[in-house]
């Protein structure tokens, strides 16, 4: 779906930093900003506080004005504003949940606590590195590396691209047959 005019009025408003454009900008792309984080932690069996969903669309929304709206100013117009968004989103929510996942060495210990067990957040990753690497056992070459690059990574299909000389709309179907193998292996 091309850029409708709607959206590329609005767009061209908030790089020219027009009043009121990045109000509009937002009240627009809310809903599906929310919807994008809602879907991507359920995907990931994770639950959220709506102070969780709320913290997660703020960040989203600060990447897309950090570096003088660098995310905007990126856009192509090559699919619809809200597609583009969408994946923008998505990639953002994903290092969130992750970053959320993954406590800080020390955490919210007590100092008892961390005095007896001084590493369980690094014991934990480790863990579910393990698990990762077990799964990814279970894919061969282009897949396995993909899934690591885009998963563990945080690598964009732009960058897997270029990393593994793919072309950058194949990543998206390679993603999903490798995601259906991994699924099709848990449940055996």
């Amino acid at each position: 779906m091309p850029l409708t005019e709607i959206d590329r009025n609005l767009l061209e408003r908030c790089l020219q930093r027009k009043p009121r454009a990045w109000e509009d900008f937002v009240n627009r792309f809310m809903s599906p900003v929310l919807h994008v984080v809602n879907h991507t932690a359920q995907a990931r069996g994770i639950t959220l506080t709506r102070e969780d969903q709320e913290d997660i669309c703020a960040e989203v929304f600060l990447a897309i004005v950090h570096h003088d709206f660098a995310l905007l100013r990126n856009f192509r117009g090559q699919s619809s504003l809200s597609t583009y968004l969408t994946v923008v989103a998505r990639r953002i929510v994903v290092k969130e949940l992750l970053a959320r996942r993954t406590p800080a060495p020390g955490g919210d210990r007590t100092p008892a606590e961390a005095a007896v067990d001084p590493q369980p957040a690094v014991e934990q990753r480790l863990g579910d590195r393990e698990e990762i690497d077990r799964l990814l056992s279970h894919l061969q070459g282009a897949e396995a590396n993909v899934v690591r690059l885009y998963h563990l990574e945080g690598k964009s299909y732009h960058e897997i691209s270029a990393a593994v000389g793919i072309p950058e709309n194949s990543i998206g179907p390679l993603l999903s047959r490798a995601r259906q193998k991994l699924r099709k292996t848990e449940n055996a």
